[in-house]
């Protein structure tokens, strides 16, 4: 019965994954508008937005080697790109701060694809009050963890890149409101298979520990309790204070497992893996992937979370998401 409610799971995405529109080339020619992402998942979102537009190239920054864009440095292919940008599409939320000066120097106008998402405060380092940590400023930036959000995030850059190349507005408009409407029926979708998968098995997901700060918005969007989260780096682990109180939370709710971010460090959640029983799996932050294929990556990369989160509740296998 569980691996058919997983395998419920996993034939669900892969049917709304279908609808998870990919992107059309810019063609041979060499493009007349470029469009600079300084993230994937903004990518992502512009390659939806310029579906099939003609003469759009949509690039980005390099910026998927780190899990923490507050340590990402520029490349010189970085300025080279930022230079002949004639759009610049942003996260936003202060997650840019490492371009600032470059783009006070460039003459791109920038959209912002935070407008109008209804963010959350930052939780920070939750195990750090008082000490000084990683600071994201007031609001978290990971919005894009919410399908929901997404939508809005197809909605500014339609606007944005209607003002910017004002013949193709309507097309642009089209664009977002088919990837507005395909991402709204995946976070349907997935709640409801997820919830469904659960319930089908007895199991209830206790909680999430999650060794990234980034996941509050996925977790309110599916309706998961998260009990902590930690921005954790390579050279910069979890303090012995944060690993009592980790080790008592898995201990205090039965977790049979807690999460760790792709790219991030493991190195305290394997300790508290040895003192707990408790197993380790992945989440990802979708802060890198394929070039190709703009929404379906992120539904794919959604959809591997919540099989991660699902199977490891139940105990059984992780199974790969379409």
């Amino acid at each position: 019965m569980r691996m058919r409610a997983f395998a419920a799971l996993t034939l669900a995405a892969a049917l709304v994954l279908s609808g998870c529109g990919a992107a059309g080339g810019a063609g041979e020619e060499p493009p007349r508008l470029t469009v600079l992402a300084t993230t994937y998942p903004v990518y992502l979102a512009a390659q939806a937005v310029t579906e099939r537009v003609d003469g759009v190239a949509v690039e980005r920054l390099n910026t998927g080697e780190v899990s923490c864009l507050h340590d990402y440095t520029l490349t010189v292919t970085d300025m080279k790109k930022i230079e002949k940008a004639d759009v610049v599409a942003l996260n936003g939320v202060e997650l840019e701060e490492f371009m600032e000066d470059a783009l006070a120097a460039s003459r791109a106008p920038v959209i912002d694809c935070s407008e109008g998402v209804a963010l959350l405060e930052s939780a920070g380092h939750v195990h750090q009050e008082g000490e000084e940590g990683h600071d994201h400023g007031h609001f978290d930036p990971h919005y894009w963890m919410d399908p929901d959000n997404m939508v809005r995030v197809v909605e500014n850059l339609s606007a944005g890149l209607s003002q910017a190349d004002p013949a193709y507005s309507g097309q642009y408009r089209e664009n977002a409101g088919s990837a507005g409407a395909e991402l709204r029926n995946f976070g349907v979708t997935a709640r409801e298979t997820l919830t469904a998968a659960l319930e089908e098995n007895g199991v209830e997901a206790g909680g999430l520990v999650t060794f990234h700060d980034g996941f509050q918005y996925f977790a309110r969007a599916f309706g998961l309790p998260l009990l902590a989260s930690i921005e954790e780096e390579e050279g910069s682990e979890a303090s012995a204070k944060e690993i009592v109180e980790i080790t008592a939370l898995v201990k205090e709710h039965r977790l049979p497992v807690i999460f760790t971010e792709v790219n991030g460090s493991d190195a305290t959640a394997r300790a508290i893996s040895r003192e707990t029983g408790c197993a380790v799996d992945q989440l990802t932050m979708l802060m890198d992937g394929p070039a190709e294929g703009a929404l379906d990556n992120y539904c794919q990369g959604m959809t591997a979370n919540l099989a991660a989160i699902a199977n490891s509740f139940a105990g059984e296998e992780v199974l790969t998401a379409p």
